[in-house]
């Protein structure tokens, strides 16, 4: 036996799915319509935040140091913001950057060895920046160091001078 498809000529079958179908046509505008509102709200985010600068503030490469007679041979001085080291020599003062040349890291001081460490790889350097211990391959640069009106010494991190120039006081 196959099935007939019965076709109904009764009004009210009509109706019925005409009722129906502007319910479903409703219901799927307003999900389209949805869609289409948070597409457009999240686009005017990403807009909005694009639009807004995107700068890294970072604190001036130059700082005091203070005055060059507070460096008597064989003092060294770290400041921890700006990432340098202000030593004393003999007559002379110099700066050494903290950074380690292995991975980047900060290095220390350690007073009781008179070396500069890194306390993540064990890298090593005395106090004029030579490597004493890898990993690190290249010794720890030295900065600009001068002094400014009034006789401070005032430190530039950002400019990188040749290993072995200092300051004489």
């Amino acid at each position: 036996m196959s099935k007939v498809s019965k076709v109904s000529n009764d009004p009210r079958d009509e109706i019925r799915n005409e009722d129906d179908d502007p319910n479903r046509r409703q219901f799927l505008s307003r999900v389209a319509m949805g869609a289409c509102a948070a597409a457009a709200v999240g686009s005017g985010v990403v807009t909005l935040d694009f639009l807004e600068p995107k700068v890294l503030f970072e604190p001036p490469t130059r700082f005091k140091a203070g005055s060059p007679l507070d460096y008597p041979e064989g003092t060294v001085k770290f400041n921890k913001e700006r990432r340098a080291y202000v030593v004393g020599g003999s007559s002379c003062v110099y700066a050494l950057s903290a950074v380690c040349t292995h991975l980047g890291c900060i290095t220390r001081f350690v007073p009781d060895e008179n070396a500069i460490s890194c306390p993540c790889h064990g890298s090593r350097f005395d106090t004029e920046g030579n490597v004493t211990h890898g990993p690190a391959p290249r010794p720890l640069p030295w900065i600009e160091i001068g002094t400014d009106e009034k006789g401070e010494l005032v430190v530039d991190t950002a400019i990188v001078i040749p290993h072995g120039k200092v300051f004489r006081v």
